[in-house]
């Protein structure tokens, strides 16, 4: 209880700092913390296959595209434009506004606890996600491989040059 608590601490901190930050490096960084800690909320929970995934995807390859997007920009205070305080006041009221609506969605929640007798253990290891995804989701699972597959070859074919295109 004590690794969770602590876990959810830092998780809620590092999202804090990712809002809070000036700096948009820092930013990124926060959120890297953030994708390990709920890393670490996943080894909790014993899926071992999605806190990997979750390290390797999203902290790993998206966090290298969010920094080569920022230092690409070059962003900076002196780019930046001045938002009026109506967009400020607007952002205030559509976040209350998201944040009511989650309290009164939540507010009857009753949690349940783990019932040791009908408790799988194995529930989030990898042999079993695969078990259950060639068996029963082979087809969306294929489906899925042969729409990247075409977004692949599609990217390639519109990156390509023509002999003598000129771009800009």
């Amino acid at each position: 209880m004590s690794l969770f608590l602590f876990l959810a601490f830092v998780a809620l901190l590092s999202a804090l700092g990712v809002v809070f930050a000036k700096n948009p490096v820092h930013s990124v960084l926060f959120l890297i913390l953030t994708f390990f800690t709920l890393s670490g909320h996943y080894l909790l929970l014993n899926a071992q296959f999605l806190a990997a995934v979750n390290i390797i995807v999203y902290a790993g390859a998206i966090m290298v595209l969010f920094l080569f997007v920022i230092m690409f920009l070059n962003l900076n205070e002196d780019t930046e434009p001045h938002k009026p305080a109506l967009a400020k006041f607007a952002a205030a009221i559509a976040g209350g506004s998201l944040l009511l609506i989650m309290v009164a969605a939540l507010r009857h929640v009753q949690p349940d606890g783990v019932n040791p007798a009908t408790f799988d253990s194995q529930i989030g290891m990898v042999d079993r996600l695969g078990m259950v995804l060639f068996r029963q989701y082979a087809l969306p699972f294929e489906l899925a491989s042969i729409l990247l597959l075409a977004a692949m070859v599609g990217s390639v074919m519109l990156g390509k040059r023509e002999t003598g295109e000129r771009n800009f």
